[in-house]
């Protein structure tokens, strides 16, 4: 990548979006600009993976969603960058999963149930 351009891709878990932006650097993660200090090993995968965690900076802008399926989205839009960067990347990135949607969510609740399916405790009298 040429100095000032960069790549940039989009994931999604659950109720997050996550958007990100792979830049040459020296392996800074930004999220929602703010500066991470330890690198989180479930989010720097597809990054380690290919051996570009030294080499590459991202900066990330996640919405929705809780700590978890924060992660997912970003690893999921790091993985998808990688692809874009090189399509050589992609059977390595697709052999760990790294490249599919996790597509779960949370089912609605239903009028006249507790949860999604959790009825009411039946009782005869």
């Amino acid at each position: 990548m040429i100095k000032g351009r960069y790549l940039q891709a989009v994931g999604r878990r659950k109720r997050s979006s996550a958007f990100v932006k792979l830049f040459d650097g020296v392996g800074k993660l930004t999220i929602n600009k703010k500066e991470i200090e330890a690198f989180d090993r479930e989010i720097y995968l597809p990054l380690k993976l290919l051996g570009l965690d030294k080499s590459i900076d991202v900066v990330a802008t996640v919405k929705g969603g809780g700590i978890m399926s924060r992660k997912g989205a970003i690893r999921l839009a790091i993985a998808r960058a990688l692809v874009k960067k090189d399509e050589a990347n992609k059977p390595t990135l697709r052999k760990f999963g790294l490249l599919t949607r996790d597509s779960r969510e949370k089912e609605r609740k239903k009028p006249g149930l507790k949860r999604a399916r959790r009825a009411p405790q039946w009782k005869k009298r």
